[in-house]
């Protein structure tokens, strides 16, 4: 679907207060726009007026990963203008919740400057009560319209989960916490390197529900003006796709 390139633009969001309290971990499903299997095709040239709807905001993300994954960046939002005028307030159109895999940078993947994009990386993009706090900073203090998801192929989070699952090996600490975030979405029905991709796909969808079932979040969502959407990258062709 194509963005609307005639987005109004925002004046500075007023602050509202502490944040509300960081979402609650449930599996029960929130309503989410329907916004199709794969990204817009089309390339759209970078303007300076905020998306303010969860399609604008796709629809930008959409056209910068397509400029991004033809060699055709544009590194928008980099000018000694910009940076001055982001020193006054910041009024991001989307957060994406990210991996930390170094191949993935969301600023590089959807070919976006500063100011543009909230981003929260942790490994296979598992929740905590940071990351939760942080998303739910961005959509409730700032107006961000859009929440990405954002998988990718190949994550070694997500392996080293399925593998600890299959052999029974503890692993440290820290990183045993990830595996067991993302062990409910293992698929048993597969094996090798296809329980691996399927459980990558599995994983983000669970982090979208569990993300757009929080009721700050849904109430949002509920209105049209919030979408939470999950996705992947592809690594060999560099396109991100919604799943």
């Amino acid at each position: 679907m194509h963005s609307n390139t005639q987005a109004s633009a925002v004046s500075s969001p007023s602050r509202r207060g502490l944040l509300r309290t960081a979402l609650a971990g449930t599996a029960a499903a929130g309503s989410v726009i329907a916004l199709g299997s794969a990204f817009p095709a089309s390339a759209e040239p970078v303007t300076d007026s905020r998306p303010t709807t969860p399609r604008e905001a796709l629809g930008r993300l959409s056209a910068g990963n397509r400029r991004w994954a033809t060699y055709r960046q544009e590194h928008p939002h980099e000018s000694p203008s910009v940076r001055l005028r982001l020193t006054e307030a910041q009024h991001p159109f989307a957060i994406v919740l990210g991996c930390v895999d170094s191949r993935v940078p969301p600023e590089l993947v959807f070919d976006q400057g500063l100011g543009d994009l909230l981003t929260v990386r942790s490994a296979g993009e598992v929740l905590d009560e940071a990351v939760l706090g942080s998303i739910a900073y961005g959509v409730l203090e700032l107006d961000v319209p859009l929440v990405l998801v954002l998988a990718h192929q190949s994550c070694g989070a997500v392996g080293a989960a399925v593998r600890a699952d299959e052999t029974g090996e503890r692993l440290p600490a820290h990183i045993q916490y990830l595996a067991e975030q993302i062990r409910p979405s293992i698929d048993h029905g597969l094996h090798g390197d296809a329980r691996v991709d399927a459980t990558i796909d599995a994983h983000a969808r669970s982090t979208r529900r569990r993300l757009a079932a929080e009721p700050d979040l849904a109430r949002r969502i509920a209105t049209g003006e919030l979408a939470v959407v999950a996705a992947r990258y592809q690594l060999r062709d560099q396109r991100v796709r919604t799943l």
